[in-house]
């Protein structure tokens, strides 16, 4: 069996000890005497087998890649994007105009970039293996000079902010002052100096600078999906609020752009209201007016071209994005975007430039770029991702599917089903649940390598939006908060139903996979509902409650006391003694795959350390592939080339049984 196998692996690559008790990001536990076996990443060949779709190794799949983040140089001349095609993430820049792109680093991984308004140069953030602690950059866009500004601090996180339009102040959210809050601080580039603005309470974050550098959009996290508006004073540290409702609401999360002049700033918010509708607030009267209002989530506000002519964003409708643009020098006239591929959008412009950048993410384009003039219509390709040979008409296309709980709430999935070229037998193929993290995610139209191989060897995948899940309205964001955890669990089991009885899918060879809180919630559902699926996949998930909110990382704590409760009071650490998967564990049954990183700074390794140990005392299969070199996910090809190779291999016999 698979698990035997995996495990035979690690025996051959030498074994080690991992501690249950909790540690640090980084370091090393210290032996105990209960051994845990485990196997860790080795280098392996890629065998990308012939030329075109060869859907035996995944290799191909996960070669395949494009631009994230795309970002248009504020004079509208080059576009700085993230690519991961060397292995590792890392920034490159492109001429808008297309051509052959720039590499710029070659450090452990770029986590954000930012253009300087001169666009000569670039701010970017990178840390260590993903650990999340980042130090800050600046190099030259053609990658002739780079210097250090900010290193990273030993017991501080960081959350970047924005950058004057002068060039001279970036604005950051940091937990160096004591470890725990975010404070908003301020550099001045030209001396050189950082100084603290304001002191915060658990999370605050820098969102947008005014176009003169003196005031700064702060956003004060209210749970996972909500926040307050604050206005912050750069030099007196004076801070006023400007929406903090009940019940609590979005603001900031779709993107803030603050007029040329100064009189005010757009963004999306979610106050008063299910959906996010565009809102202008008015400097001069405090006001705030509603100015574009979709029956869907508005997101990723921008003021593009010369003036801030133009008014654009995107939908998000059931994870497919559409772009809507308003001329607001001709009274807020529609204006018609761009054909493009399906899937989710990124918007990058500047008021220097008519042009409009929109990086393409969907389930046949891991990352094009296309440059928009929305004055004259043109568009332009400007870069192409790369498919590594596969098949494009080989790629499913996701059905949204809709679906009732027990309870009558309404819920959504992607459903990925495979042709019949892909297929064996004649009967309905087995199905994966591959259950989003966050909680507060949303499984969108965009393109997983991962699914869709598996999709090719012939599974089907589905990609439930659970209650708590966004872009379903307010509402349904807030339904699995605190006491109503389980519910969402539950929702599972309420979907793997009306797939049954919808008949495409063989829901007696279904299995549950996730990461993060997905990780999470594969093991809580094994436990709550043994027989339910015949195995899971459960990747840097919380096995329990109380240690898992106990040494979370400062940007969780500030999020967790309205998500899960403050667990350091007596009534909610005894409902996560009680309601966490770990107290259930004897229930599961089935063989599950376990993985984590050592660096992670969300979820401790231990988490997963503890459930592995707990199924093997049951004589239940646990393989467990522990990753020293990453954080919360796996962010370099060798080390994600070696773990969904297992994974394949496991479920492949796991749904095999």
């Amino acid at each position: 069996m698979i698990g035997k196998h995996v495990l035979a692996m690690g025996l051959a690559a030498g074994l080690s000890a991992c501690a249950a008790a909790p540690v640090g990001p980084g370091e090393e536990p210290a032996p105990q005497s209960a051994m845990l076996d485990y196997i860790e990443p080795t280098e392996e060949p890629v065998n990308v087998g012939l030329a075109g779709q060869d859907p035996a190794d995944i290799a191909r799949y996960l070669l395949a890649s494009g631009a994230a983040a795309p970002r248009l140089s504020p004079d509208g001349r080059h576009i700085a994007y993230r690519s991961s095609v060397s292995g590792e993430r890392q920034l490159w820049v492109v001429s808008a105009e297309g051509g052959q792109p720039r590499r710029l680093t070659y450090g452990s991984g770029v986590t954000f970039f930012r253009w300087m308004p001169d666009s000569e140069s670039l701010i970017y953030g990178a840390d260590n293996d993903g650990d999340e602690r980042e130090s800050y950059f600046r190099i030259a866009a053609d990658g002739s000079s780079e210097e250090a500004l900010l290193p990273a601090v030993s017991n501080g996180f960081r959350s970047f902010g924005d950058i004057s339009r002068d060039g001279r102040r970036l604005v950051f959210a940091s937990t160096e002052r004591n470890g725990l809050d975010f404070d908003i601080y301020a550099t001045d580039l030209d001396r050189g100096e950082t100084r603290l603005v304001y002191e915060g309470t658990y999370g605050f974050a820098a969102r947008a600078l005014s176009p003169d550098g003196s005031k700064l959009v702060v956003a004060e996290t209210v749970g996972e999906d909500s926040d307050n508006l604050h206005l912050l004073d750069i030099d007196t540290g004076e801070l006023s609020t400007l929406s903090a409702p009940e019940p609590r609401a979005n603001h900031t999360d779709g993107g803030v752009a603050w007029a040329p002049d100064g009189s005010g700033f757009y963004f999306a918010s979610n106050k008063d209201r299910e959906f996010n509708a565009i809102v202008y607030y008015d400097m001069a009267s405090g006001a705030s007016e509603t100015l574009t209002q979709p029956s869907r989530d508005a997101t990723d506000v921008q003021l593009c071209g010369p003036g801030g002519r133009y008014l654009v964003f995107s939908v998000n409708d059931d994870g497919f994005y559409d772009i809507w643009a308003q001329d607001l020098a001709d009274r807020g006239r529609p204006v018609r975007p761009p054909a493009l591929p399906e899937g989710v959008y990124d918007i990058s412009c500047g008021l220097e430039t008519p042009r409009i950048a929109i990086g393409v993410n969907g389930w046949r384009t891991p990352g094009d770029v296309y440059v928009w003039n929305p004055a004259t219509g043109e568009t332009t390709l400007a870069v192409e991702s790369s498919l590594a040979g596969l098949d494009p008409d080989r790629l499913v296309r996701p059905d949204s599917v809709r679906m009732l709980a027990r309870d009558g709430v309404e819920l959504q999935g992607l459903l990925y089903m495979p042709d019949a070229a892909s297929r064996e037998g004649d009967g309905p193929p087995p199905v994966i649940f591959e259950v989003h993290g966050g909680p507060t995610a949303q499984s969108m139209a965009n393109f997983d390598p991962v699914v869709q191989y598996h999709v090719d060897r012939g599974f089907a995948v589905f990609e439930p939006n659970v209650r708590g899940s966004t872009g379903f309205g307010r509402t349904y964001t807030t339904l699995d908060d605190r006491e109503n955890r389980r519910d969402s669990v539950r929702d599972l089991i309420d979907m793997l139903e009306a797939l049954n009885a919808d008949g495409r899918v063989d829901t007696g060879r279904a299995a549950v996979s996730g990461g993060s809180y997905g990780g999470y919630v594969v093991n809580a559902v094994l436990a709550l509902y043994p027989g339910a699926f015949k195995a899971g996949v459960s990747r840097y998930g919380v096995a329990d409650w109380v240690t898992a909110l106990q040494i979370a990382s400062p940007a969780l704590k500030a999020s967790d006391r309205i998500e899960y409760g403050d667990i350091t009071e007596p009534r909610w650490l005894e409902f996560y003694t009680e309601n966490s998967p770990i107290q259930l564990a004897d229930n599961i049954d089935v063989p599950v795959l376990y993985s984590h990183g050592v660096m992670d700074p969300r979820i401790d390794i231990s988490e997963t350390e503890t459930m592995v140990r707990a199924l093997r005392a049951n004589g239940v299969e646990a393989p467990f592939i522990r990753v020293p070199d990453e954080g919360h996910g796996w962010r370099k090809l060798k080390n994600r080339l070696f773990y969904y190779r297992r994974e394949a291999e496991f479920l492949a016999e796991a749904l095999a049984r």
